[in-house]
């Protein structure tokens, strides 16, 4: 069995430090402020998808309507619970996270879209996903090993907009083009 790098009574005598900065210890490598920074760009870039998602959801039209706005609906659900996950972790590194409307977009890495019609709604949403996986992707890669729980919720979140575009991809070949 491997010895640990730290003694157990020094492990103690560290973790007693800064108990005011609750999960954040000596070992927290990554430069924190930042890290919330870039945290609240992606939370507001949730907020726009769910956002986008929820009014292309209300709005679908025409006779593939249907499974296309369930798909819709279920992508917004899950926008959501991302940004609920981002912003729970903002808090833990005793930041506080931005839900100001007023500056919602300009620090969102995706747009906003009103399109009508359906298949323009898609690859609206199949590019705001190809958005957020290259931001997510630079984001995970930034991390490294600096902040492995961070990194760990943005790998998940990623692997989640992966899906999304996929799905997408699947609908825009299912349905007719003009």
């Amino acid at each position: 069995m491997a010895d640990f790098l730290s003694d157990i009574q020094t492990l103690r005598a560290r973790a007693r430090q800064h108990i005011e900065q609750g999960p954040i210890t000596a070992a927290y490598g990554a430069d924190r402020e930042r890290v919330v920074d870039v945290l609240n760009e992606a939370l507001a870039t949730e907020i726009v998808c769910v956002l986008r998602y929820k009014r292309h959801y209300y709005t679908a039209t025409g006779i593939n309507a249907g499974p296309v706005a369930a798909e819709f609906l279920q992508h917004a659900n899950e926008e959501f619970g991302h940004a609920d996950r981002i912003a729970l972790r903002i808090v833990q590194l005793q930041g506080a996270p931005n839900f100001d409307p007023a500056s919602l977009t300009e620090r969102s890495h995706s747009e906003y879209d009103a399109s009508g019609d359906l298949i323009v709604m898609i690859r609206e949403d199949l590019v705001a996903e190809r958005v957020a996986i290259a931001s997510y992707s630079e984001i995970i890669r930034w991390l490294g090993d600096e902040d492995v729980t961070t990194r760990r919720i943005m790998e998940d979140i990623l692997a989640m907009e992966e899906e999304h575009a996929d799905d997408l991809l699947n609908l825009l070949a299912e349905l007719p083009h003009p």
